[in-house]
């Protein structure tokens, strides 16, 4: 191995262990464990494990509260990650008009929510669509409408959640469109104007299919994110009413430090992991068919 080589690699090295370390390790020990009946008496002694192979996730695919909370998800994916990109891809074609004014106030207002906390401001929406007490119903009240049990009613639990969780991270995705926004070169836009194609044709033919690799890299964090649901739902209904919420990250937490079956959160775990990887390859083939069309 050459010298550039060598220096190379003592470059890469730290990052690589660290990657190995915090991430490579605890996967494959998850990995691992689901292979196993890892649970409270295996905890307490070793001498209790037992390999399983696949029987853990035969048993998962068996529950009805996993199909249940993968149902519960997938509504939360269908319909938050176009809300969430279609508001932050609006924010940023806003903020980036040549009409908009205190551009690095909103920009700054607007991407708050993704730097609080989430369980506080979780707390505060939980609070504000509260039946009795929350400021929603209270407008709604002034204007004639009943109040309505935002968190309590199952047809109503999820939409709620999916419009926290578009509101907290919106503007993370808004900032990155931002930049996409501002790499665009302006000449396209007079050249268009001169041309009399107005400010819809200009976004239709010059904006989307300039973002379209910012859009397909925006959608795969998101939809990465969303499938990973579990603090909106721990902290404003608890996988209530009548399951309405529990995602698959909230079973895998339920099974595994509420009943100690590790063995069974581990194969959650896995099947979450090899559904994003599949969804996410879907995404990246439908990609490259638009691209080459």
């Amino acid at each position: 191995m050459n010298k550039p080589s060598l220096a190379a690699w003592a470059f890469v090295l730290p990052a690589l262990s660290v990657i190995a370390l915090f991430f490579g390790l605890p996967v494959l020990a998850g990995l691992l464990l689901s292979l196993t009946d890892f649970d409270l008496y295996a905890l307490a002694d070793l001498g209790n494990l037992r390999f399983v192979g696949l029987g853990n996730y035969a048993h998962v695919l068996q529950m009805p509260l996993f199909w249940k909370a993968l149902g519960n998800t997938a509504y939360f994916v269908v319909l938050g990650v176009p809300l969430s990109i279609g508001l932050s891809l609006g924010a940023a074609v806003l903020l980036q008009s040549r009409l908009a004014r205190f551009k690095p106030l909103w920009r700054t207002a607007l991407f708050a929510p993704v730097v609080t906390t989430l369980v506080a401001v979780a707390v505060i929406w939980r609070y504000l669509f509260h039946v009795r007490y929350g400021w929603v119903n209270h407008v709604l009240e002034s204007v004639g409408i009943s109040p309505i049990d935002w968190l309590g009613d199952p047809h109503w639990s999820m939409p709620t959640i999916i419009l926290f969780a578009a509101w907290k991270n919106f503007g993370g995705n808004m900032i990155i469109f931002i930049a996409a926004l501002q790499a665009i070169p302006e000449d396209l836009y007079e050249a268009a104007r001169l041309d009399g194609a107005r400010a819809w044709a200009q976004f239709r033919h010059i904006t989307l299919p300039s973002l379209a690799p910012t859009t397909l890299m925006v959608s795969i964090l998101t939809m990465a994110g969303y499938f990973q649901l579990f603090a909106e739902p721990y902290v404003m209904t608890q996988g209530g009413p009548l399951q309405s919420t529990v995602s698959v990250l909230y079973m895998m937490y339920e099974e595994g430090f509420r009943w100690w079956n590790l063995g069974t959160a581990s194969a959650v775990a896995v099947l979450l992991f090899l559904i994003i990887i599949s969804v996410t390859r879907v995404l990246m083939v439908f990609a490259k068919r638009e691209g080459a069309a």
